[in-house]
């Protein structure tokens, strides 16, 4: 069965009143990438909520320009500087985390979860817990805490609808099929900047090498995980809790074209792609606006400007992040919390300068292993009980990053 919602077959007819939405990180890439669908169809969609985390100037910008009623700012320490800048504007100010959740379980149509890391945990459950649709942008939700996650939704008759690029063209091509008729589901990747880098050139590969992504304009934690190729392994994870489907039917491709986004290939030997250009709003627009489709500025594709796509087998080798991912995934819950937990300790110390590129999937590797020996192989029972494995790992992974600098 399929987890996240299916599109029916009948689409309702679209109501005439403006949608309702909360963003969830707000001055993210991902916020900000909302914010422009909805700024291009205002009389389609009105803000309820903004949230960001301690940029008071730029979420109370961001909340006037979207007319929110109200704006959270995650920090306590920003709220006088939120409440000065959003004087006279009407719209209420708050802070602090606790906040934030009470801003996510606010009554919507959609909710945007684009909070980056395992701060978007708990905003995230809250919005679940309201009953809201959740267009989900945050991995960390489901790598942390997958089942955690998708049962609650199913719990509640919440429908999870799939935001990353990847994520929504599977979702798209499920459309209207059940996962029964489902023999594989492909997602691709472009490669990255070192597709065709051998494994020494990658060993003495600097971080502004590694950042400059050759398709999409990223922040600087997921550029690096799709320059180790960790980014596919973080989506495989996802994938199998979003779309119910166990790990060996669970492919990934590179494309460096980046123009077919995903594929679903049935029983029956048919493969459907979704295929855009590579922007997000396109995505976006179609969380927000399900089941039905709606307009949206932006790029068209032509197929004959393109002139060809072309597909390569991963290479394990110079990639073994995407090795290390999938082994996560069989190992449980834990290991999946403990692989994202220590790939943040390592992007981080990579950026820094502290450790080469190659060595990020091996410090995560290594954490894994360290965690198991430590008796942390067991599935958390709770949000509490998976922000206490994260940390847990975190700890390990700069434990074990310590014991190198000093070596």
């Amino acid at each position: 069965m399929v987890s996240v919602a299916a599109s029916p077959a009948v689409q309702p007819e679209p109501s005439t009143a403006p949608r309702r939405v909360t963003i969830l990180g707000a001055t993210g890439s991902i916020g900000t990438s909302t914010l422009s669908v909805i700024a291009d169809r205002p009389e389609a969609f009105a803000v309820e909520a903004v949230t960001a985390f301690g940029n008071a100037e730029r979420l109370a910008r961001v909340a006037k320009e979207a007319r929110a009623r109200v704006a959270v700012i995650a920090d306590r320490s920003a709220y006088d500087a939120l409440a000065s800048a959003l004087a006279g504007s009407g719209i209420e100010a708050a802070a602090g985390a606790a906040a934030v959740e009470e801003a996510a379980s606010r009554p919507v149509d959609v909710v945007v979860a684009g909070i980056v890391g395992s701060a978007g945990l708990a905003p995230t459950m809250a919005a679940i817990r309201a009953g809201s649709k959740v267009a989900l942008a945050n991995k960390e939700c489901l790598v942390c805490a997958g089942d955690l996650f998708m049962g609650e939704a199913r719990k509640g008759g919440v429908k999870i609808l799939p935001l990353d690029s990847e994520h929504n063209a599977v979702f798209q091509a499920l459309s209207g099929h059940s996962i029964d008729e489902v023999d594989r589901i492909i997602l691709t990747g472009s490669g990255g900047p070192f597709r065709d880098w051998t494994k020494e050139a990658m060993a003495a590969a600097n971080p502004d090498q590694a950042l400059k992504h050759p398709t999409w304009s990223m922040g600087p934690k997921i550029s690096i995980d799709s320059a180790t190729l960790m980014n596919k392994g973080l989506e495989v994870i996802e994938a199998h809790h979003l779309f119910g489907v166990p790990e060996e039917q669970l492919d990934v491709v590179v494309h460096p074209q980046s123009i077919i986004h995903g594929m679903v290939a049935y029983k029956d030997g048919s493969v459907i792609a979704q295929m855009s250009a590579p922007d997000m709003r396109m995505p976006i627009a179609h969380c927000l606006s399900w089941p039905q489709r709606s307009p949206i500025g932006g790029p068209r594709l032509d197929l004959t400007r393109i002139g060809r796509f072309t597909f390569e087998r991963p290479d394990l080798d110079r990639f073994p992040a995407l090795r290390i991912a999938r082994a996560a995934l069989g190992a449980g819950s834990w290991a999946t919390n403990i692989l994202n937990a220590a790939n943040e300790v390592a992007v981080a110390a990579y950026l820094a300068g502290n450790i080469g590129f190659l060595e990020i999937a091996r410090l995560v590797e290594e954490t894994i292993e360290r965690a198991a020996a430590q008796g942390l192989s067991h599935a958390p029972g709770s949000i509490k009980d998976a922000l206490a494995l994260d940390r847990e790992g975190r700890r390990i992974a700069t434990s074990l990053l310590t014991r190198r600098e000093t070596a």
